[in-house]
């Protein structure tokens, strides 16, 4: 009995750990083969027409952004609560959030899925993720805000990348996780304030994913501050933010001590842009799409010598400019500049 029972448990621990190998692999695999075949293609459009390449890019690292939020919650059934005054669809914040994990920044997605859109989000992450294969070249296409955590070299190049989105016309919302950041800036209609809590388990780094350890249920929080309620001065702005996080600690408080449940409503003051239905097909179809593409492009590395020197070239592209240029979100801030100066110079001519 007792050796029964020891056969069973090592089966599902093996079980247990091979759905987080399948998915951490689905996710490496559509963002390798992602990069190769569907942003790789679009690259010189950049030196053409740097907001035409951002306005389609975006859309495309959005179909991939969808990914996790499948198979999170279809293959792994995790389930989503949120709570609170949710978002306005489409308008330009910048997202504040709790750590609970290293993983929050992508289960902020399923919340981002229902209540505004995947393509706006940018995040603002330590800059050697960027060199990742796969993942990296996805979030530099992506135009993510790459720092060194040292505000003196990240400050020029944070309001670099914010005047571009505003020159473009790109709303865009920034995930940041602030501890008295300056959150001063124009063109911004709100900040977002959300919480994150996890009522069962909390898997703390991609190590846990890998062993599939998932979350059972991700509850969000959010509070929409409009921004002409907010202080103006820098050291006014700190210290709200420095009181938001108090009001986060002690909502986390009664979160774990009570019902495990932010709000006893169970629901957002502003519904969903999205039905439930739109969300399962939504989630349904990029399952379905990602499994196809991720097969097809085996098949044909395997089968086609021109697909497989189109992915060694592309891998090179994607590995070199990053070693010499630094990424290719700055090499689309250089382009451009250089159309913004080709521009002011010929309507000077005029």
């Amino acid at each position: 009995m007792c050796n029964t029972r020891g056969v069973q448990c090592r089966i599902y621990r093996a079980m247990v750990a091979w759905r987080g190998v399948y998915f951490v692999c689905t996710l490496f695999l559509g963002s390798f083969f992602g990069s190769i075949f569907m942003l790789g293609p679009f690259l010189p459009l950049m030196f053409v027409c740097p907001s035409w390449y951002r306005w389609l890019t975006d859309r495309i690292v959005a179909t991939w952004l969808t990914l996790p939020v499948a198979l999170l919650e279809l293959v792994f059934g995790a389930k989503v609560v949120i709570t609170g005054d949710g978002f306005i669809p489409g308008e330009r914040s910048v997202i504040i959030m709790n750590h609970r994990t290293r993983l929050d920044w992508m289960f902020l997605w399923n919340c981002l899925l229902r209540y505004s859109y995947l393509r706006l989000e940018k995040i603002c992450l330590k800059s050697s993720l960027k060199a990742v294969p796969g993942f990296g070249w996805a979030m530099q296409v992506a135009a993510f805000i790459f720092i060194h955590r040292k505000w003196e070299e990240d400050k020029s190049h944070f309001e670099a990348m914010l005047d571009y989105f505003c020159d473009i016309k790109e709303p865009l919302q920034l995930l940041i996780f602030p501890e008295g950041t300056d959150l001063t800036g124009n063109n911004l209609d709100a900040i977002h304030d959300i919480t994150v809590a996890y009522p069962h388990n909390i898997p703390q780094t991609e190590k846990h994913l890998l062993k599939g350890n998932f979350p059972k249920e991700i509850h969000f929080h959010v509070r929409r501050y409009p921004v002409s309620s907010l202080p103006v001065s820098k050291e006014d702005l700190q210290l709200w933010c420095q009181e938001r996080w108090k009001e986060k600690e002690e909502r986390l408080r009664t979160f774990y001590q009570g019902e495990r449940y932010f709000d006893v409503t169970r629901r957002s003051r502003i519904p969903p842009c999205k039905s439930e239905l739109r969300v399962h097909v939504i989630k349904f179809a990029s399952f379905l799409y990602w499994t196809t593409f991720i097969i097809a492009s085996f098949y044909f590395i395997y089968l086609y010598s021109i697909v497989r020197w189109y992915s060694l070239f592309m891998i090179l592209i994607f590995t070199l400019q990053e070693k010499y240029f630094g990424g290719l979100e700055l090499i689309e801030l250089a382009c451009h500049r250089y159309h913004t100066i080709r521009q002011a110079a010929a309507g000077k001519q005029k």
